[in-house]
């Protein structure tokens, strides 16, 4: 449904998010070198080590929350009541389990990221909506953006209660704002005495707020002077006070003990020194807390992808079927061995971008992105593949399995669970747009005001003399370089697979380039191409995570099968590769999109016959003109 106020353009929405991503890049970024052609595989080989003395330290925390959620934790029961026990929130408090990153001088445990992940993957194999409390509390909830953007005085008063357990969330998405913050319409305008603000809207979807404390909540706040463009403001904001409520608590086909509603505020009076950083600073708080925020998903995946295995290793060895076992017939062992590969894949790169964020030394905006983009994807990908080996008795519940006297795996309620990965905490789509524009980003650079609309003509005059400099040295270098053998010999059978990288790596480079001077600036529309790009940059990463990790391990003397594991992971991802490369220029995209258009023209009503239409769906909802309109047919383009 959507309103009918009126919705901001294209370009307001556009300078809204360029306003509000990080302009400099003040630390290297192994990703972003990929992009650029040039990749600087010191940042990753060999991996980041973390710190001995908190590891140590870690082991005991994570050996006494993994005996916890055995013995307290029943994702089935969850399930089925659709609610988390609140002794099994204020266990997990107990053990300080929501404070794992706050400091140990605010009361929390001060563990590394890395830890933390590792912490998310054991509560969530036992339930995915226990686990996305702590990852809704402490990924994108209060304790992130305190600890990075707050005063002192702010994280005296509430980061000890946030460590103790009280719950906290965030509130950014609307009716009218998902991906695109220019339509938010929460405002919070400052009181005549300057002693408050005033705060009034509604958001949508706020996981932990039904159940939360402390919620931050973004906001517009008035325009500055000599501007019209109101600026978004995060503003910390406890549930008792009088205006907040609850208006809606919202159900979903999976996670269905997730808290979350929407939450509405009316005149709330949120005092002044409850501003969470700057005034109109909200937006890059939040892009900027979602770094290291996304990194819980990945996680969880990464233990649907263990559970799937552990849950197929006995299944596969035990089912016959045709006189053998069914892991036995090749069909079968396709997926299995890639799905291994895919698992080993996806814990190297959480634990490989975990490393760079507590190392404090990279700019992981590209990874963090690039790892929930493939992780959500590919995690989807092996619960679903699961399911399939699985067979009838994936497709029959817990409970349906368990009531005639069979192994009950969950394996139906991972798979409700695991798809909405792939679209909260942005959606693969705006994933790949997040990732295109960072990747292109020293291209704009150079280059931008040539494709800027609203560039004078002097900039674009300037901006061509600048790229033909900058061209004239950086293109030929993409050529350049020697990617083959003996190079990278020290990595043993992995060798070829850097190889490959680094010439890859440089192809990338050129066709990112290609297509910024083939489509100019209708490339941002291009989305089907910048989605095979990014693609393309993302497996790279995701094999230069699995080598590191692979290497690793086996100079421990940990590590033939992670080897192994390595190296199919690399072969298949190498195949992935080669066929978007050749897409860029061979592709449907035209006759697809032409397809599109007619559908959305209403000229393929015709294939919508033979069924009983759902319009007594769109009858039942509160009717506007917006939404009718948006039920008639709109003209193409």
């Amino acid at each position: 449904m959507t309103s009918d106020k009126k919705l901001a353009t294209e370009l307001e929405a556009r300078e809204v998010a360029e306003h509000a991503r990080e302009e400099h890049w003040e630390q290297r970024s192994f990703a972003r070198s990929l992009f650029e052609g040039s990749p600087h595989f010191g940042l990753v080989f060999p991996h980041p080590t973390p710190d001995p003395e908190e590891q140590k330290r870690a082991a005991e925390f994570l050996k006494r929350l993994e005996a916890f959620a055995a013995e307290h934790i029943d994702g089935d029961a969850v399930d089925r009541d659709g609610w988390v026990p609140q002794e099994v929130l204020d266990g997990l408090a107990a053990l300080g389990a929501f404070g794992i990153k706050i400091p140990v001088e605010y009361g929390g445990l001060g563990f590394s990221q890395l830890t933390y992940v590792r912490a998310l993957a054991i509560v969530g194999s036992r339930c995915s909506s226990t686990g996305a409390f702590l990852s809704a509390h402490q990924s994108i909830g209060v304790p992130g953006p305190l600890l990075k953007f707050g005063t002192e005085e702010q994280k005296e008063r509430y980061l000890p209660k946030l460590a103790k357990g009280a719950l906290s969330a965030f509130a950014l998405t609307e009716k009218d704002v998902g991906s695109d913050p220019a339509n938010m319409s929460t405002t919070a305008v400052l009181s005549p005495d300057g002693s408050h603000w005033i705060l009034n809207g509604e958001k949508l979807w706020t996981t932990n707020g039904p159940r939360a404390e402390i919620i931050v909540v973004m906001a517009r706040t008035p325009a500055p002077e000599g501007t019209r463009r109101k600026p978004i403001t995060a503003f910390i904001v406890e549930t008792d006070w009088p205006g907040v409520e609850v208006a809606h608590r919202c159900s979903f086909m999976g996670l269905r003990g997730l808290s979350n509603g929407i939450l509405r505020f009316t005149n709330v009076r949120v005092p002044r020194e409850n501003l969470l950083w700057d005034e109109g600073k909200g937006l890059k708080l939040a892009l900027i807390t979602l770094n290291t925020g996304r990194l819980a998903l990945p996680a969880f995946c990464a233990a649907a992808g263990k559970l799937s295995l552990d849950m197929l290793r006995d299944w596969s060895a035990h089912r016959v079927q045709w006189g053998r076992a069914i892991g036995k017939h090749d069909a079968v062992a396709q997926k299995l061995g890639g799905m291994a590969a895919d698992t080993f894949a996806m814990e190297s790169l959480v634990e490989l971008i975990a490393s760079m964020a507590d190392s404090g030394r990279f700019d992981i905006r590209l990874e963090a992105a690039i790892a929930k983009l493939w992780g959500s994807e590919t995690g989807w990908s092996l619960v679903s593949e699961a399911v399939q080996v699985r067979g009838g008795r994936g497709y029959e519940t817990h409970d349906s399995l368990e009531a005639r006297g069979e192994t009950a795996y969950p394996v139906e309620r991972w798979l409700r669970d695991m798809r909405i990965n792939m679209i909260f905490e942005g959606s693969s789509e705006i994933m790949r747009l997040f990732i295109a524009r960072e990747a292109v980003d020293m291209h704009l650079r150079v280059a931008g005001d040539l494709v800027n609309p609203k560039a004078p003509a002097g900039a674009k005059v300037s901006a061509l003399v600048r790229a033909a400099l900058h061209y004239a040295w950086w293109y030929p270098t993409r050529f350049l370089g020697w990617g083959f053998w003996p190079k990278h010999a020290s990595f043993g059978r992995l060798a070829t697979h850097v190889r490959f990288v680094e010439r890859a790596s440089r192809r990338l480079a050129r066709a990112t380039f290609h297509a910024m001077v083939r489509f100019g600036p209708a490339l941002e529309k291009r989305q089907a191409v910048l989605g095979r790009l990014v693609d393309i940059g993302a497996d790279l990463f995701v094999m230069s995570a699995t080598i590191a990790r692979a290497r690793m391990l086996a100079n421990r003397g940990e590590g033939t099968t992670a080897l192994e594991l390595a190296d199919l992971h690399c072969r298949r991802a190498r195949r992935r590769i080669k066929e978007r490369f050749r897409a860029l220029l061979a592709n449907d995209d035209r006759a697809t999109h032409v397809v599109a258009n007619r559908f959305l023209d209403g000229d393929l009503r015709w294939l919508e016959r033979g069924v009983v239409p759902l319009d007594e769906y769109r009858s039942r909802a509160v009717p506007t003109e917006a939404a009718v309109r948006a039920r008639e047919p709109v003209a193409a383009g």
